[in-house]
């Protein structure tokens, strides 16, 4: 690229592509084709150079989607756009991590933001910092991560024309010959599972692990309190509200409602405004909240009646 060319001075040029074990493929012979400025990236819209491959035998061809930047900024594979280290989709991780999404997510300064990205991270593989993770949430992480590879998820896609009852190709057709199935989890996009927003798969994984560990929501839909115990002895009102909203910063201070310290007990009410943040603090809390250093006990409280029985 000439550098007087200053249309392209933003355009990203790479060598071999930022990819998961699963989706490089177990064939240790992988010939991939590459194509500089081959489209725009899923995230910024920035030209990147594209990567295409067969995984291995049986497989579908697969093909990078977003720029090496923006796989950089979230640690994702270009591809599946799961997190590298854990396998795990990036709302997850960032759950449990307490990370906040500072990227833009609509056109507006997107070129601008991955630009000033891709300066701060010459030297470095991520921005993402998981050296002060709570224990908790590096527990949580560890139950949930994928350790081995997942190569079901390199499967032809599912014929169109099968589907319509249509394909002549009968076993010589490659594409997989099932009936799709339509459900939530098959209606996602690239920037809410890159941003990790209303990601289907992952709302399914957190309310999973959270059940399995006793935080089951309760089915009064008017409950929406969440009860810690065994909180350290110098804990404050204040300082337990400041550590839930570090916690959750998917949640606005004005959702939480209010935050009742019982200090003689050792206990806390913590009083969310609506279900949706009750849920999502009992998912994120599901291993436990690490407060001033010490595990605090999380379950969810109880409706009026049942307390007055």
């Amino acid at each position: 690229m000439p550098k007087s060319d200053i249309n392209k001075a933003g355009w990203e040029q790479s060598d071999f592509p930022i990819l998961c074990e699963t989706c490089l493929g177990d064939n240790a012979f992988v010939r991939m084709s590459k194509q500089e400025f081959g489209r725009s990236c899923g995230t910024c819209a920035r030209p990147f150079t594209v990567f295409r491959w067969n995984p291995g035998s049986g497989m579908r061809f697969k093909t990078t989607v977003i720029c090496q930047t923006c796989a950089k900024i979230k640690n994702v594979c270009q591809t599946c756009l799961l997190d590298l280290e854990y396998g795990l989709p990036t709302q997850v991780r960032d759950t449990a991590l307490a990370v906040g999404n500072a990227a833009p997510t609509s056109e507006i300064n997107r070129e601008y933001y991955a630009q000033n990205m891709e300066a701060k991270l010459e030297g470095n593989k991520s921005l993402l910092d998981t050296s002060r993770a709570s224990s908790a949430a590096k527990d949580m992480l560890k139950q949930l991560a994928r350790t081995d590879p997942y190569y079901k998820r390199n499967r032809p896609h599912i014929c169109s024309f099968y589907a319509k009852g249509e394909c002549k190709r009968g076993d010589e057709c490659p594409y997989r010959h099932e009936i799709p199935v339509d459900n939530e989890l098959s209606r996602q996009n690239i920037q809410d599972r890159y941003h990790g927003r209303n990601d289907p798969v992952a709302q399914k994984i957190m309310s999973t692990h959270a059940a399995s560990m006793g935080l089951t929501p309760p089915e009064d839909p008017t409950i929406t309190s969440l009860f810690l115990t065994n909180l350290p002895a110098n804990a404050t009102e204040q300082s337990i509200r400041t550590r839930v909203l570090t916690s959750l910063p998917a949640v606005q201070p004005a959702q939480l409602k209010s935050v009742v310290h019982v200090t003689k007990t050792r206990c806390a009410f913590i009083n969310f405004k609506d279900r949706t943040s009750a849920e999502l603090a009992a998912q994120a809390w599901a291993n436990g909240l690490d407060i001033d250093g010490e595990s605090v006990n999380v379950k969810w409280g109880r409706s009026k009646n049942a307390v007055a029985k």
